[in-house]
């Protein structure tokens, strides 16, 4: 063998060292097929430069309380008159601060009642330091919302997006003055949307709810999509602290601006009223319902009057979608419904007797009342049955003072299904399995009857608000 000749050894040797070489190739090439090189984050610059002249401060004065108004210092003992005639000026105003921002050139801005609310001095502050004081167009408490007016020509206004095509997960960007920090920019994500929160406007209003921080002076600025146009105005935030925690809510801009269009037109909004009380739909009210699964809104009382009544709905029904728009959740219907324009024809689908059907209704207009419930002090009686409770016919006198026009007085719960259901003393229980209920021994007879081992349905009317419950029936 020739010096310099490369032996066998040595060639097997360089072909798997150029076989090993372009293996590691590949499962280079595939590592990076399989986890693909993470995307960046959004650029928010452009969008913000965009977007905050139109964004407004708002500072407000209100009168601060007035702890001792009406104190006659004459009566107050000697030794603490002193105390009285150092305290604070009682009547110095106290300010607050909240966002807001503008939809038309010519000054009119939307932000929060709450931030404008009592106000006796609203001041806009634009974004190039000009002050102008504004006046209230409109406000709605149950939106939460308020329309103000500067003077003003050809300023800087927001595009409206549509907060009906968002979905959790997408980008957001609010822009407000947390703390009196003007123009103060945050970003997230929509966790959620249609959500409905315990208070008095949660009814009407069905929140995005995001992971933006949001502090106090945020009420009322602009949530922005990707695009730069608003797709919610922040309202709330669900916090323990006072503080940002991870949970903030917004009006979706749709809801917004046709609240907004009233104010400007009227002064005041109109809202689509139906005319019932509804409860939602659980697993066990599903099953004995007919339904495959929950959902849907349980009317549980029809109004004297309503266009409930008046378009055939009865007590028992459950609606399952309204104009079209299916119902998960009963806390979906209120927002449909206040939606809804005053007087429009609305097609309803229920479930009635286990099937199917569609109603017509003519919606009619909310008239805000809030009717306070009151309790009840019934007599007891000694009738037990098979679900384990006691009850007593109600005399007219009793109906008239409990607000029902038939049922039976349960006057005492045992252990049992019904306890178990949730049935408690005091409450009239008006229907059973979509019976209706006129005497104590009408429903010793339907209980009897009942075959064991099925859930049914029962209609209670407890402190004058109705309810559905589901019954376990026991096996005899």
């Amino acid at each position: 063998m020739l010096r310099g000749t490369p032996t066998r050894v040595e060639n097997i040797g360089k072909l798997i060292m150029k076989k090993l070489i372009i293996l590691a190739m590949l499962l280079m090439v595939g590592t990076v097929s399989l986890y693909p090189v993470q995307a960046d984050y959004p650029e928010f610059t452009e969008l913000v430069k965009k977007a905050s002249p139109a964004v407004v401060n708002i500072r407000t004065t209100r009168s601060a309380s007035k702890r001792f108004e009406g104190l006659d210092e004459q009566k107050v003992p000697e030794m603490f008159r002193r105390f009285v005639r150092e305290m604070p000026d009682r009547q110095k105003p106290g300010p607050s601060a909240g966002s807001g921002f503008i939809i038309e050139s010519n000054g009119y801005i939307l932000t929060n009642n709450h931030v404008v609310d009592g106000a006796e001095e609203i001041i806009v502050a634009l974004s190039d330091r000009r002050e102008r004081e504004a006046v209230i167009v409109g406000q709605d408490a149950l939106s939460d919302l308020a329309v103000l007016k500067i003077e003003g020509e050809n300023l800087p206004t927001l595009d409206m997006g549509s907060s009906d095509n968002l979905e959790a997960g997408q980008w957001v960007v609010a822009i407000g003055s947390p703390f009196g920090f003007e123009h103060s920019v945050t970003a997230g994500i929509v966790s959620a949307t249609g959500r409905s929160l315990p208070e008095n406007n949660g009814n009407y209003v069905p929140f995005i709810q995001t992971d933006v921080a949001i502090n106090p002076g945020n009420s009322g600025g602009p949530l922005l999509d990707l695009n730069g146009k608003v797709v919610g105005i922040n309202s709330q935030i669900l916090t323990r602290s006072g503080g940002y925690m991870g949970l903030s809510f917004a009006i979706p801009i749709d809801v917004a601006m046709e609240v907004a269009e009233q104010l400007k037109e009227q002064g005041m909004v109109s809202r689509g009223w139906l005319g019932v009380l509804i409860q939602r739909v659980d697993r066990d009210l599903a099953e004995s319902f007919g339904l495959d699964r929950p959902a849907g809104a349980l009317v549980t009382q029809v109004f004297d009057d309503s266009p409930a009544e008046a378009g055939g709905l009865r007590e028992g029904d459950i609606i399952l979608s309204f104009n079209g728009k299916m119902i998960d959740l009963s806390s979906d219907l209120p927002h449909l419904v206040g939606r809804a324009r005053v007087e429009a024809v609305a097609t309803l689908e229920i479930m009635r007797g286990g099937k199917r059907q569609k109603v017509e209704v003519t919606i009619g207009k909310l008239d805000i009342e809030k009717i306070g419930p009151q309790g009840s002090d019934p007599a007891l009686a000694a009738n037990g049955n098979r679900i384990g409770i006691d009850i007593v016919d109600l005399e007219e006198v009793d109906k008239r003072r409990l607000e029902v026009n038939k049922g039976v007085l349960i006057s005492q719960v045992y252990s049992g299904p019904a306890r178990e259901a949730g049935v408690q003393r005091g409450d009239v229980l008006t229907d059973i399995d979509g019976e209706a209920i006129d005497s104590a021994e009408q429903l010793e007879r339907l209980v009897a009857a009942l075959p064991g081992g099925i859930s049914v349905h029962i209609r209670v009317v407890r402190n004058k608000r109705p309810q559905y419950l589901a019954l376990k029936v026991p096996v005899m």
